[in-house]
């Protein structure tokens, strides 16, 4: 089912915005200032090309151990920067493009993935892709070690 929804959201949509993720992510390649967006953008590049059967995850959530409060801070600088000149955008890009998937009844479900990557396109940095397994592993091992 993940496959034939992936397809769909490609034929309907999913193309054009994984192309300006893609030409973000190479923008952010030659735009020395931004090189530290690359990873995040390449992230969410792959959700919006394979939005069902993913995940995106903040790093806190998915190495709770890991967590630095330089590096967070450093992460919302770098997302400031993100949103003024490439998020806004991007996310007006997945909500034009949820809203005409949800116009027709077969891409309801491709138009609300697009509107969850929407948000994420304001504030990517700090967040992975991972499988719907993973997160949910993750999830669980953090439930688990919050109420040991």
């Amino acid at each position: 089912m993940r496959t034939v929804l992936n397809i769909l959201n490609f034929i309907m949509g999913g193309f054009l915005t994984t192309l300006s993720w893609l030409i973000v992510t190479l923008l952010s390649i030659v735009f020395i200032f931004t090189l530290p967006l690359t990873r995040s953008c390449w992230e969410i590049t792959k959700l919006s090309l394979l939005p069902y059967g993913n995940e995106a995850m903040h790093v806190d959530e998915l190495y709770p151990g890991k967590k630095n409060a330089l590096m967070n801070s450093g992460g919302t600088l770098l997302n400031i920067i993100w949103l003024i000149f490439c998020g806004w955008w991007l996310c007006v890009m997945h909500i034009i493009a949820g809203i005409g998937q949800c116009l027709t009844i077969i891409g309801i479900p491709t138009g609300i993935a697009n509107l969850k990557i929407a948000a994420i396109a304001l504030w990517p940095v700090g967040r992975r892709v991972v499988s719907v397994e993973v997160a949910k592993a993750a999830r669980e091992a953090n439930a688990r070690s919050r109420f040991n």
